[in-house]
C-alpha cells in the first residue's frame, strides 16, 4: 500500500477519536523527542520506562507523554504494562526508538475502528542504509514462515507498529514478558479467529544500538522466545474469545 508521510496522517488523527500508543522505553533520550513529536494530535502517548538510567522519563514527562514504571526487565513486560495503563478503545504499540513514525498509525486505527479489522500490523520496509540488518532480517523471515505453518496467517513481518481494540488484547491474556510478545499476540489473535491485517511502513536507522536485534546474540535470543511460543499448544479459541468478554 501507498505510504502516507507524517504530516498527512498527522491531520486525520481527529477523525478517529482518542487511542493510547504503548511506547516500550529503555535508555531512549535521544530519540524520545522525535518520536513523541509525531504521535497524532488528540492521542496519548504511555512511554513505559523499563529501567532508564539516561534520563528518558523525564524527558518523556517534559514532553507531555504519560510515564509508566515497570521494574521488571523485558520487551512483554513493558507492552504488558502500558496495555494496562491504557483506557482508550484502541491502543497501539510502537517502538520508541525513532525506526517507526508513529503517525503512520492513523489509518491502522481507522482501519480497527471500522471494523474491517481485529489487528493491524506493519510491515517494515527498510528507508536507509542500515535500517534493518541482515541477520535480524533472516530471523524474521523464518519466524514468519513458521507463523505460517502454525497459523495459516500469511504474513511477512511481526513488527511492533500495531493496532487493536484494548478489551480484545486483554482478553488474549498474553503471558510471554520478553521478546516473545508481538509474536504470542498474533498466535492468540490467529486462534480466536481474528482479522488480521498486514500493511507496509517505512523503517527507519534506529537511535541508539537495539536491545535485541542489534547482534547475532540478541537476534538469536528474540527468536529463541519466539520459538517457544510457537511451540505452545494452539489456545482454544473459544477461551480467548471468552477472556476478552470478561
Amino acid at each position: 500500500m501507498t505510504n502516507p508521510t507524517s504530516a498527512s496522517v498527522h491531520g486525520a488523527s481527529d477523525a478517529v477519536g482518542p487511542v493510547d500508543v504503548v511506547l516500550p522505553c529503555l535508555d531512549e533520550a535521544e530519540a524520545l523527542p522525535w518520536v513523541l513529536a509525531r504521535i497524532p494530535e488528540g492521542w496519548r502517548a504511555l512511554v513505559v520506562d523499563n529501567g532508564s538510567t539516561d534520563g528518558s522519563p523525564e524527558i518523556a514527562r517534559a514532553l507531555g507523554a504519560t510515564v509508566v514504571e515497570e521494574s521488571r526487565r523485558g520487551f512483554g513486560s513493558a507492552c504488558d504494562a502500558g496495555l494496562r495503563a491504557a483506557t482508550a478503545d484502541i491502543v497501539c504499540f510502537c517502538d520508541c526508538d525513532a525506526s517507526l513514525d508513529p503517525g503512520l498509525l492513523v489509518p491502522f486505527v481507522a482501519e480497527v475502528r471500522a471494523g474491517r479489522s481485529d489487528l493491524v500490523l506493519g510491515r517494515r520496509r527498510p528507508a536507509g542504509r542500515g535500517a534493518w540488518p541482515a541477520h535480524a532480517r533472516a530471523g524474521n523471515l523464518a519466524l514468519a514462515r513458521l507463523l505460517r505453518r502454525r497459523t495459516g496467517l500469511r504474513l511477512h513481518d511481526l513488527g511492533p507498529l500495531r493496532a487493536a481494540r484494548r478489551t480484545d488484547l486483554l482478553g488474549l491474556a498474553l503471558t510471554d514478558r520478553r521478546s516473545g510478545y508481538p509474536l504470542e499476540m498474533v498466535v492468540r489473535a490467529a486462534d480466536a479467529g481474528w482479522r488480521v491485517a498486514e500493511h507496509d511502513v517505512p523503517y527507519l536507522p534506529r537511535s541508539g544500538a537495539s536491545k535485541v536485534t542489534g547482534t547475532w546474540r540478541g537476534t538469536w535470543h528474540a527468536v529463541r522466545d519466539m520459538s517457544r511460543v510457537l511451540r505452545e499448544e494452539p489456545a482454544a479459541a473459544d477461551a480467548v474469545r471468552a477472556g476478552a468478554a470478561r
